[in-house]
């Protein structure tokens, strides 16, 4: 899943001031103190070929000209070469710096600067051009923002709505912690997809996410339920963090009584070394075990493999999301 930053801002600096502010600018400030964590070798099952595709090679290009950033990149995400050979998109919006510092993120992180309003046309247009059937929504936390950015999220979702109605669109977005009203207005722009992902069991949340609240994070999701019956709802957590077999069951327990539909499990890969280790890595055999529980527990749909990453085969996904829900409905 290509994840795009756009950064089509008229009032951009040039490629080379950025790159010199680059150089000067920290990326992750706040973790610099921290002990360094060795990066430890992958397991051969986690190992992919490096991308060689001719329409890997187009759609890198597409990037380069268009002066967009990529997650994908800036993550060493272990799908892009399968991702960007399909042309699937991800958009990530509000800018690319965060006002959190979780442990396991590689995304910038500080003050960001001022929404780009003219962002939901662009993102609008892009999709048309590029067209997409199946599109995700994606941002940092903007903690520094009255909403958190929910409104940004609905005029994005209703600039695609207009410039390619046939696009289904799927959101994952931050908590919106202390943000009252927040996820009401994204869920009145009617996304087809609610996601928002846990990342991680209670117990590692002072650790690994020490800016979110595990139970607001349930009551988010619980939340849009509440609005909007009929809409779809997805979160998605990494294994290797030190948890324990019997959290990860709890979790998607707690997740089933908010009434979520889709649930996607992969293994957590340490971006650097001032970043969480990487405790453990589970084989494919424990990861089918987890899907096949989650399953039995109710999910509708569930993607659980050490590649899996919360906007991997979206599309894909979403189809056969709604093709559950129309089987368990007798339709």
């Amino acid at each position: 899943m290509v994840t795009l930053v756009n950064t089509l801002d008229p009032n951009h600096k040039s490629q080379a001031a950025s790159a010199m502010q680059e150089k000067e600018r920290p990326r992750h400030p706040e973790k610099a103190h921290r002990p360094d964590n060795p990066v430890q070798r992958k397991p051969k099952w986690i190992r992919v070929k490096a991308p060689t595709s001719p329409v890997y090679k187009e759609t890198h290009e597409l990037v380069r000209k268009n002066n967009l950033v990529t997650v994908c990149e800036e993550a060493g995400c272990p799908n892009i070469g399968e991702c960007w050979s399909k042309k699937h998109a991800s958009f990530m919006i509000l800018g690319d710096t965060c006002t959190r510092a979780c442990a396991f993120c590689n995304v910038r992180t500080g003050m960001p600067g001022p929404v780009d309003q003219n962002e939901p046309e662009s993102i609008g247009k892009a999709v048309a051009s590029m067209g997409l059937e199946h599109v995700v929504i994606t941002s940092v936390d903007r903690d520094d923002l009255d909403d958190g950015g929910a409104t940004h999220f609905a005029n994005v979702i209703a600039a695609i709505r207009k410039a390619s109605p046939k696009t289904t669109i799927e959101v994952l977005t931050p908590d919106f912690l202390r943000k009252e009203g927040a996820v009401e207005i994204v869920v009145a722009a009617k996304p087809d997809v609610f996601n928002h992902n846990m990342e991680t069991v209670p117990s590692n949340y002072l650790k690994v996410r020490p800016g979110a609240r595990y139970f607001h994070s349930i009551r988010l999701l619980q939340r849009v339920k509440e609005i909007d019956p009929e809409m779809f709802t997805k979160s998605g957590i990494m294994v290797g963090l030190g948890e324990e077999r019997n959290e990860v069951l709890q979790l998607m327990d707690d997740l089933r009584v908010a009434d979520v539909d889709f649930l996607t499990v992969g293994q957590y890969l340490q971006p650097t070394k001032k970043h969480h280790p990487v405790m453990n890595f589970p084989t494919p055999d424990e990861f089918k075990a987890y899907e096949k529980i989650a399953y039995a527990k109710g999910f509708l749909k569930v993607s659980a493999n050490p590649l899996t990453r919360s906007s991997h085969h979206a599309g894909e996904d979403f189809a056969e999301l709604k093709a559950a829900r129309k089987a368990k409905q007798g339709n």
